[in-house]
């Protein structure tokens, strides 16, 4: 694998936690959160984020008007001294930091104050006290893109695709996830009420949920039968993700596993070295699995480590709730023919975020920096990938309690993997 001055770095096994300057590409959720991370000045798994770049330290220089921000200054003086009434100066600021960031006209770019920030740290850390739903923006709404298994959210009937109305009384009027996640999750045990709209009923309605603890079980998988194995991965957040991943396949081969079906369906993302990781143990060692390319046409590639199931006939399971490192893995293996893939059109997160960490407790901008591609060059954001045999699943269905036996496209995924030798 390269840096991006083309030298040749050798892959380390290292995982980071949450820290100041870090990267995030790809899919934002909401009481769940599933993103990918590039650590700032880190290299991991090929990939090297070195300091501003040169041309855009030259665009800043280029900005000599800067004075007329003087002007925030004149109309904060008018409000205390015109307004009728208490203001809080922190307020005044935090208000025209939103403003700034919203004016950018891009529901990826926000800034999130103190709280908002501290639960986005969180939510990342794998355990916290909300419903469990993922939420995204679809068709400029914040929208549900899978409840999480055995969530409130879930039990209450929470469906992908439900748009959140209101949380409480706090109307949704932007496309801020974040102010949505920080009014959504609360102390365990404590009820939160959403409105929901939702695709064929006619009046939005009203769900009180009651807050919990939200774990997920990021790995799970089993020999299903005749060497076919299944294992299902519902994160790409846990930064021991590729290892629980490797443990479980290697697990099932010495239960005499011959082929795979891996499960992605309503899997929000990650980490980036993770997915990365699980990736190659499909693809042969240097070649890509996915790159970047930024406004100053700067090329950031992530190449295969290479891994132990390359050739194994392989069947993956996607739908719209399978986003960012998920379509990542998913069109890897599909440019590189390593995978059948099942389902429905993925969600189609294919930009950049970095988050960074302000000063002063201010909490943190996330701003969208760059696209990333499949390994033949296509940018997903938008459209999402289509699978190779599509397979929907019927409304009434849906409305039952979760079984394969009636999941048609685990049981298309069944019938493909048998053909494959």
């Amino acid at each position: 694998m390269e840096n991006l001055n083309g030298e040749e770095i050798k892959p380390k096994k290292k995982k980071y936690k949450i820290i100041k300057g870090l990267i995030v590409v790809a899919f934002l959720v909401g009481s769940y959160l599933g993103v990918f991370y590039l650590g700032n000045m880190l290299a991991t798994k090929g990939i090297v984020i070195g300091s501003v770049p040169e041309k855009a330290v030259a665009d800043l220089e280029a900005i000599e008007d800067s004075g007329k921000y003087s002007n925030l200054f004149t109309l904060r003086s008018m409000l205390f001294s015109m307004y009728d009434g208490e203001l809080d100066d922190e307020k005044l600021l935090e208000g025209a930091m939103k403003g700034m960031a919203e004016a950018v006209g891009d529901p990826y770019t926000v800034y999130m104050d103190n709280e908002e920030f501290n639960a986005f740290m969180e939510s990342s850390q794998g355990s916290f006290y909300g419903i469990g739903a993922q939420l995204g923006v679809r068709d400029n709404k914040v929208t549900i893109i899978a409840p999480v298994e055995g969530s409130p959210a879930e039990e209450a009937g929470l469906k992908a695709g439900d748009i959140i109305l209101k949380v409480d009384d706090y109307e949704v009027t932007d496309l801020n996830t974040e102010a949505v996640v920080s009014r959504v999750r609360g102390e365990e045990g404590a009820p939160v009420t959403l409105t929901i709209s939702r695709e064929g009923v006619e009046e939005p309605f009203e769900v009180t949920i009651v807050r919990a603890e939200i774990k997920t079980e990021s790995v799970k998988g089993e020999i299903l039968e005749d060497g076919i194995g299944y294992i299902q991965i519902s994160t790409f957040s846990d930064e021991e993700i590729s290892d629980k991943f490797s443990e479980k396949l290697n697990e099932l081969k010495d239960q005499g596993m011959k082929k795979l079906i891996l499960d992605l369906r309503g899997n929000p993302g990650g980490y980036l070295n993770e997915c990365v990781e699980i990736a190659s143990n499909f693809i042969p060692e240097g070649e890509v699995v996915t790159y970047t390319i930024d406004k100053y046409n700067k090329k950031v590639i992530s190449n295969s480590i290479g891994g132990d199931a390359i050739g194994i006939p392989l069947v993956v399971l996607v739908d719209g709730g399978s986003a960012s490192a998920s379509e990542v893995v998913t069109g890897a293996l599909r440019d590189h023919e390593a995978a059948t893939t099942i389902g429905t059109t993925t969600f189609g997160k294919g930009i950049v975020q970095q988050l960074k960490v302000l000063p002063n407790e201010m909490g943190g901008l996330k701003v969208t920096t760059s696209k990333y591609y499949t390994p033949n060059g296509e940018n997903i954001h938008g459209t999402g990938i289509e699978p190779d045999i599509t397979v929907e699943i019927p409304q009434d269905i849906l409305d039952q309690d979760y079984d394969r036996s009636i999941d048609p496209q685990f049981q298309k995924a069944l019938e493909v993997i048998k053909e494959k030798n």
